[in-house]
């Protein structure tokens, strides 16, 4: 038994950033930067940012590209018995975001719940969602990524506050019997805690205590991301017992281009069968991954029966990989 891949979707807001746009804001709180700094330093030419006036948030677009991936697939909510959203920037602590999608959607009655592992959660989420339906007691998953981590950013802090964008990604698994995910392996290492990367706010008797923005080491985020991504997408593929320049496609997390380019390089894999998206929606976190896949997918860069390669990598530290047979 396998989970299966049949269909993707993906959402974005409605308002695109370019770094020029973005300039000309942070210059009115005096932070200096400029579309050659932001994009030599990350691949980032734009991103897109949500607005609460025009109804946008993490609920909105996770309902929206997971609409898309249903059509995709050629299937109804009510085909669907199992929803697991991957999210850090839910628009309520709860109920979760997948049990909103669910009730959205109109597909209540199977399971409904959200994982949190910030920029690697979509690869988390995928593999729970690939040991549930294996397992026999479900039958087709929405597995969504979904962030507006606009709403966390400092933006007077420039290291961070030029990195990230709003989007969603989703996509239909089916238990099935043809090859789907072969291998899914995924990683933590909480050591390396919040002084890496990290967003330490939180409601202590109604009351916002800690720090409501995100943090983050730069030089460290790019070493452990760039050791985890080489040695878990290197581990998926010996699994398999295939090298990882049989791929068709490779989809990273699209936080920066430089650590995209520099594991491809070590797995072997040529940079035209790499997805890069980072340079028109920025690091989109939990959404990264499946939003660049939709995009993939839709341009025709894949076709039925050949390897993608799938990696994330966020705060905790943690990562994974995923190789599966579309």
């Amino acid at each position: 038994m396998y989970a299966r891949l049949i269909g993707t979707g993906s959402a974005l807001p409605q308002t695109e950033v370019t770094n020029d746009a973005l300039a000309q804001r942070l210059a009115q709180d005096g932070i200096e930067t400029n579309d050659e700094w932001i994009r030599t330093r990350t691949g980032i030419e734009a991103r897109f940012l949500a607005d609460a006036s025009l109804g946008e948030g993490t609920t909105q677009l996770a309902v929206l590209a997971a609409e898309r991936a249903l059509a995709a697939a050629e299937l109804t909510p009510a085909d669907i018995d199992l929803i697991i959203c991957a999210t850090t920037t839910p628009d309520q602590i709860f109920p979760s975001t997948a049990c909103q999608v669910q009730a959205k959607l109109g597909a209540a009655g199977g399971a409904a719940f959200d994982v949190q592992a910030v920029c690697a959660g979509f690869l988390y989420a995928l593999n729970v969602a690939d040991s549930m339906l294996t397992s026999g007691k479900f039958k087709r998953a929405l597995v969504i990524g979904a962030e507006t981590l606009s709403r966390v950013l400092d933006w007077k802090d420039r290291s961070t506050c030029v990195l990230f964008g709003d989007g969603a990604g989703a996509v239909v698994l089916e238990a099935s019997d043809d090859a789907g995910i072969l291998a899914c392996k995924t990683y933590a290492d909480g050591r390396l805690g919040t002084d890496v990367l990290g967003l330490t706010g939180h409601l202590d008797n109604g009351v916002l205590a800690g720090d409501p923005f995100i943090r983050m080491d730069g030089r460290q985020v790019f070493k452990c991301a760039v050791e985890g991504l080489s040695t878990s997408g290197k581990a998926v593929c010996d699994e398999v017992g295939v090298d990882p320049s049989d791929v068709a496609l490779f989809v990273p997390h699209q936080a920066n281009l430089r650590i995209m380019t520099m594991v491809a390089k070590k797995l072997g894999i040529d940079m035209d069968k790499m997805a890069k998206t980072v340079a028109c929606h920025g690091n989109t976190s939990a959404a990264s991954v499946p939003l660049a896949l939709d995009v993939a997918v839709r341009a025709g860069n894949v076709n039925k029966g050949e390897l993608i390669l799938l990696q994330g990598v966020g705060a905790g530290m943690a990562w994974g990989s995923c190789l599966l047979r579309y």
